[in-house]
Protein backbone atom coordinates (compact mmCIF):
# COMPACT_ATOMS: atom_id res chain seq x y z
CA UNK A 1 0.00 0.00 0.00
CA UNK A 2 1.16 3.17 -0.58
CA UNK A 3 -0.69 6.65 1.23
CA UNK A 4 0.63 9.97 2.26
CA UNK A 5 0.41 12.21 4.94
CA UNK A 6 3.52 10.57 7.03
CA UNK A 7 4.09 12.72 9.94
CA UNK A 8 7.65 14.50 10.17
CA UNK A 9 8.70 16.81 13.10
CA UNK A 10 11.67 17.86 10.74
CA UNK A 11 9.81 19.76 7.68
CA UNK A 12 6.01 20.31 9.13
CA UNK A 13 6.35 23.67 10.06
CA UNK A 14 7.96 24.74 6.96
CA UNK A 15 5.20 22.73 4.69
CA UNK A 16 2.68 24.50 6.40
CA UNK A 17 4.30 28.25 5.72
CA UNK A 18 4.60 26.78 2.18
CA UNK A 19 1.29 26.04 1.87
CA UNK A 20 -0.42 29.31 3.34
CA UNK A 21 1.49 31.53 0.72
CA UNK A 22 -1.53 30.71 -1.27
CA UNK A 23 0.35 30.48 -4.71
CA UNK A 24 -0.12 27.76 -7.04
CA UNK A 25 3.02 27.29 -8.91
CA UNK A 26 2.10 23.53 -10.34
CA UNK A 27 -1.86 23.05 -10.99
CA UNK A 28 -2.52 19.43 -12.53
CA UNK A 29 -6.33 18.71 -13.15
CA UNK A 30 -8.33 15.43 -14.01
CA UNK A 31 -4.66 13.89 -15.59
CA UNK A 32 -4.79 10.80 -17.80
CA UNK A 33 -1.83 9.65 -20.06
CA UNK A 34 -1.60 6.57 -21.82
CA UNK A 35 1.79 5.04 -23.78
CA UNK A 36 -0.47 3.60 -26.98
CA UNK A 37 -3.30 1.32 -25.34
CA UNK A 38 -1.12 1.45 -21.76
CA UNK A 39 -2.93 4.04 -19.34
CA UNK A 40 -0.06 4.95 -16.54
CA UNK A 41 -1.69 7.73 -14.86
CA UNK A 42 -5.31 8.03 -14.70
CA UNK A 43 -7.69 10.72 -13.39
CA UNK A 44 -4.79 12.63 -11.68
CA UNK A 45 -5.39 16.09 -9.93
CA UNK A 46 -3.28 18.33 -7.09
CA UNK A 47 -1.67 21.23 -6.71
CA UNK A 48 1.82 22.33 -5.65
CA UNK A 49 2.40 25.54 -3.52
CA UNK A 50 5.25 27.56 -4.24
CA UNK A 51 8.67 26.95 -2.21
CA UNK A 52 7.47 23.18 -1.29
CA UNK A 53 10.03 20.32 -1.52
CA UNK A 54 7.78 17.57 -2.48
CA UNK A 55 8.98 13.98 -2.76
CA UNK A 56 7.36 11.88 -5.23
CA UNK A 57 7.01 8.30 -4.30
CA UNK A 58 5.74 4.86 -5.50
CA UNK A 59 6.48 1.67 -7.19
CA UNK A 60 8.77 1.01 -10.21
CA UNK A 61 6.68 1.75 -13.41
CA UNK A 62 3.99 3.36 -11.01
CA UNK A 63 4.10 6.95 -13.38
CA UNK A 64 6.66 8.55 -11.12
CA UNK A 65 8.73 9.93 -14.22
CA UNK A 66 6.36 10.52 -16.51
CA UNK A 67 4.59 12.73 -14.11
CA UNK A 68 7.55 14.54 -14.05
CA UNK A 69 8.00 15.19 -17.42
CA UNK A 70 4.38 16.38 -17.79
CA UNK A 71 5.08 19.05 -15.73
CA UNK A 72 8.13 19.48 -17.82
CA UNK A 73 6.19 19.84 -20.66
CA UNK A 74 7.95 16.92 -22.87
CA UNK A 75 5.26 14.58 -22.69
CA UNK A 76 1.65 15.86 -23.38
CA UNK A 77 -1.57 14.48 -21.33
CA UNK A 78 -4.78 12.06 -23.34
CA UNK A 79 -6.95 13.98 -20.91
CA UNK A 80 -6.83 16.92 -18.79
CA UNK A 81 -4.59 19.93 -18.12
CA UNK A 82 -1.38 20.98 -16.23
CA UNK A 83 -0.38 24.33 -15.45
CA UNK A 84 2.87 25.56 -14.09
CA UNK A 85 2.69 29.31 -12.76
CA UNK A 86 -0.88 29.44 -14.79
CA UNK A 87 0.37 28.50 -18.12
CA UNK A 88 1.22 25.70 -20.42
CA UNK A 89 4.45 23.66 -18.92
CA UNK A 90 5.58 24.82 -22.75
CA UNK A 91 5.08 28.27 -22.02
CA UNK A 92 6.51 28.37 -18.86
CA UNK A 93 9.31 26.24 -19.58
CA UNK A 94 12.24 28.88 -18.76
CA UNK A 95 11.35 28.96 -15.03
CA UNK A 96 11.83 25.09 -14.85
CA UNK A 97 14.91 23.00 -13.69
CA UNK A 98 15.44 19.51 -14.82
CA UNK A 99 17.62 16.81 -13.62
CA UNK A 100 17.08 13.58 -15.66
CA UNK A 101 17.59 10.07 -13.73
CA UNK A 102 20.20 9.26 -15.91
CA UNK A 103 22.68 10.42 -18.91
CA UNK A 104 24.32 8.88 -21.71
CA UNK A 105 28.16 10.43 -21.08
CA UNK A 106 31.14 9.87 -23.08
CA UNK A 107 33.83 9.27 -20.70
CA UNK A 108 36.44 10.30 -23.83
CA UNK A 109 34.53 13.42 -24.31
CA UNK A 110 36.75 16.30 -22.86
CA UNK A 111 34.37 18.88 -21.85
CA UNK A 112 34.91 20.64 -18.22
CA UNK A 113 32.65 21.22 -15.70
CA UNK A 114 31.94 25.00 -16.73
CA UNK A 115 30.97 23.84 -19.82
CA UNK A 116 28.86 21.03 -18.88
CA UNK A 117 26.77 23.47 -16.61
CA UNK A 118 26.32 26.26 -19.07
CA UNK A 119 24.65 23.42 -21.54
CA UNK A 120 21.85 24.31 -18.79
CA UNK A 121 21.77 27.68 -20.86
CA UNK A 122 21.63 26.57 -24.19
CA UNK A 123 18.51 26.69 -25.05
CA UNK A 124 18.77 30.74 -24.74
CA UNK A 125 20.90 30.76 -27.35
CA UNK A 126 20.13 30.28 -31.34
CA UNK A 127 22.80 32.04 -32.43
CA UNK A 128 27.02 32.02 -31.08
CA UNK A 129 28.56 30.77 -28.28
CA UNK A 130 28.16 30.72 -24.46
CA UNK A 131 28.61 34.70 -23.02
CA UNK A 132 30.15 36.58 -19.96
CA UNK A 133 26.94 35.80 -18.51
CA UNK A 134 26.50 32.75 -18.71
CA UNK A 135 29.99 32.04 -17.42
CA UNK A 136 28.93 34.65 -14.14
CA UNK A 137 26.03 32.45 -13.91
CA UNK A 138 27.34 28.97 -14.61
CA UNK A 139 30.18 29.86 -11.87
CA UNK A 140 27.38 30.57 -9.38
CA UNK A 141 25.86 27.06 -9.64
CA UNK A 142 29.04 25.38 -9.26
CA UNK A 143 29.44 27.41 -6.13
CA UNK A 144 25.83 27.06 -4.99
CA UNK A 145 26.42 22.70 -5.19
CA UNK A 146 29.93 23.04 -3.45
CA UNK A 147 31.69 22.67 -6.41
CA UNK A 148 33.89 25.73 -6.00
CA UNK A 149 37.19 25.72 -7.66
CA UNK A 150 36.45 22.60 -9.89
CA UNK A 151 35.02 24.92 -12.55
CA UNK A 152 37.86 23.50 -14.95
CA UNK A 153 38.34 20.14 -14.14
CA UNK A 154 37.32 17.44 -16.74
CA UNK A 155 33.64 16.22 -16.18
CA UNK A 156 35.16 12.98 -16.06
CA UNK A 157 37.77 13.35 -13.47
CA UNK A 158 35.25 13.76 -10.64
CA UNK A 159 33.44 11.04 -8.64
CA UNK A 160 29.99 10.17 -8.91
CA UNK A 161 28.61 12.37 -6.45
CA UNK A 162 30.28 15.32 -8.01
CA UNK A 163 28.66 14.27 -11.29
CA UNK A 164 25.57 14.87 -9.64
CA UNK A 165 26.27 17.81 -8.42
CA UNK A 166 27.23 19.35 -12.03
CA UNK A 167 23.86 17.79 -13.14
CA UNK A 168 22.08 19.43 -10.92
CA UNK A 169 23.94 22.60 -10.58
CA UNK A 170 22.77 22.90 -15.12
CA UNK A 171 19.52 22.64 -13.88
CA UNK A 172 19.90 25.76 -11.77
CA UNK A 173 22.20 27.51 -14.25
CA UNK A 174 19.21 29.20 -15.80
CA UNK A 175 17.79 30.09 -12.52
CA UNK A 176 14.71 28.28 -12.57
CA UNK A 177 11.91 29.06 -9.87
CA UNK A 178 11.24 25.38 -10.04
CA UNK A 179 13.23 22.04 -9.63
CA UNK A 180 12.41 18.71 -10.79
CA UNK A 181 14.72 16.17 -10.25
CA UNK A 182 14.47 12.15 -11.18
CA UNK A 183 16.18 9.68 -8.65
CA UNK A 184 18.92 12.54 -8.02
CA UNK A 185 20.37 10.22 -5.59
CA UNK A 186 20.49 6.63 -7.57
CA UNK A 187 23.61 6.40 -7.92
CA UNK A 188 25.57 7.89 -5.09
CA UNK A 189 26.32 6.47 -1.59
CA UNK A 190 24.73 7.09 1.65
CA UNK A 191 26.88 10.00 2.76
CA UNK A 192 26.78 12.38 -0.53
CA UNK A 193 22.99 11.03 -0.31
CA UNK A 194 22.47 12.86 2.47
CA UNK A 195 24.72 16.28 1.85
CA UNK A 196 22.26 16.35 -1.50
CA UNK A 197 19.43 16.27 0.54
CA UNK A 198 21.07 19.25 2.33
CA UNK A 199 21.64 21.02 -0.60
CA UNK A 200 17.84 20.80 -1.83
CA UNK A 201 16.41 21.84 1.80
CA UNK A 202 18.94 25.07 0.97
CA UNK A 203 17.80 25.34 -2.70
CA UNK A 204 14.23 25.47 -1.18
CA UNK A 205 14.19 28.29 0.88
CA UNK A 206 14.10 30.22 -2.59
CA UNK A 207 13.01 27.59 -5.20
CA UNK A 208 10.11 24.96 -5.47
CA UNK A 209 11.34 21.19 -5.59
CA UNK A 210 9.99 18.43 -6.84
CA UNK A 211 12.40 15.10 -6.18
CA UNK A 212 11.27 11.58 -7.24
CA UNK A 213 12.70 9.17 -5.09
CA UNK A 214 12.71 5.42 -4.05
CA UNK A 215 14.56 6.35 -0.22
CA UNK A 216 11.39 6.85 1.44
CA UNK A 217 12.69 7.47 4.71
CA UNK A 218 15.77 9.58 3.62
CA UNK A 219 13.61 12.04 1.05
CA UNK A 220 10.42 12.63 4.04
CA UNK A 221 12.74 13.55 6.44
CA UNK A 222 13.35 16.99 3.76
CA UNK A 223 10.25 17.15 2.19
CA UNK A 224 7.18 19.59 3.35
CA UNK A 225 4.71 17.46 0.87
CA UNK A 226 4.49 13.60 -0.21
CA UNK A 227 2.83 12.76 -3.56
CA UNK A 228 2.02 8.87 -3.73
CA UNK A 229 2.28 7.61 -7.15
CA UNK A 230 0.57 4.39 -8.67
CA UNK A 231 -1.52 4.89 -11.89
CA UNK A 232 -3.48 7.42 -9.02
CA UNK A 233 -2.22 10.27 -6.45
CA UNK A 234 -2.59 11.06 -3.62
CA UNK A 235 -0.77 14.16 -2.25
CA UNK A 236 -1.26 15.32 1.23
CA UNK A 237 1.49 18.15 3.14
CA UNK A 238 3.78 15.98 5.95
CA UNK A 239 2.66 16.63 9.06
CA UNK A 240 -0.64 17.14 8.66
CA UNK A 241 -2.73 14.01 10.49
CA UNK A 242 -1.52 12.07 13.18
CA UNK A 243 -2.95 8.70 11.90
CA UNK A 244 -0.61 7.81 9.07
CA UNK A 245 3.16 7.02 10.40
CA UNK A 246 6.64 5.81 8.79
CA UNK A 247 7.57 2.50 10.09
CA UNK A 248 11.52 1.94 9.18
CA UNK A 249 11.71 -1.44 7.81
CA UNK A 250 15.10 -3.56 10.21
CA UNK A 251 18.30 -3.70 8.70
CA UNK A 252 17.26 -1.32 5.55
CA UNK A 253 17.58 2.50 5.54
CA UNK A 254 16.40 2.42 2.04
CA UNK A 255 12.48 0.94 2.21
CA UNK A 256 9.87 1.85 4.77
CA UNK A 257 6.38 0.70 5.36
CA UNK A 258 3.57 2.75 5.82
CA UNK A 259 1.05 2.43 8.49
CA UNK A 260 -2.45 3.89 8.32
CA UNK A 261 -4.73 3.61 11.63
CA UNK A 262 -7.67 4.44 9.17
CA UNK A 263 -7.87 2.42 6.18
CA UNK A 264 -10.49 3.98 4.37
CA UNK A 265 -8.04 7.16 4.02
CA UNK A 266 -5.73 5.11 2.35
CA UNK A 267 -6.48 6.13 -1.55
CA UNK A 268 -3.32 5.09 -3.41
CA UNK A 269 -3.81 0.77 -3.63
CA UNK A 270 -1.26 -1.47 -5.21
CA UNK A 271 -4.03 -4.37 -5.91
CA UNK A 272 -6.91 -2.00 -6.25
CA UNK A 273 -9.01 -1.91 -8.99
CA UNK A 274 -9.37 1.46 -10.80
CA UNK A 275 -12.53 3.63 -11.09
CA UNK A 276 -12.43 4.55 -14.91
CA UNK A 277 -14.11 7.93 -15.33
CA UNK A 278 -12.18 8.58 -18.56
CA UNK A 279 -13.32 5.07 -20.40
CA UNK A 280 -16.49 5.38 -21.44
CA UNK A 281 -18.43 7.60 -19.00
CA UNK A 282 -16.55 10.82 -21.38
CA UNK A 283 -15.64 11.56 -24.68
CA UNK A 284 -12.25 12.78 -25.67
CA UNK A 285 -14.21 16.07 -26.77
CA UNK A 286 -14.58 16.78 -22.68
CA UNK A 287 -10.64 16.19 -21.89
CA UNK A 288 -9.18 18.94 -24.52
CA UNK A 289 -6.41 20.05 -22.92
Amino acid sequence: MISANVASGRRGDAGKEAAETGQVVVAVSDVCFCYGDHEVLHNVSFEIPAKSLVAVVGPNGGGKTTLLKLMLGTLKPRFGEIKVFGKNPDDSRSRIGFVPQQINFDPDFPITVAEAVMLGRAATHTLGGFRRADRRAAEKAINAVGLDGLSRNLFSELSGGQRQRVLIAQALCSDPEVLLLDEPTANVDPETERSLYELFEELNETKTIVIVSHNLRVVIAHATHIICVDRRVDMHRIGEDDHTELVPVKGSDAYSLIKDSKPDHLFCRLDSELAAPHRGEHSPQEHNT
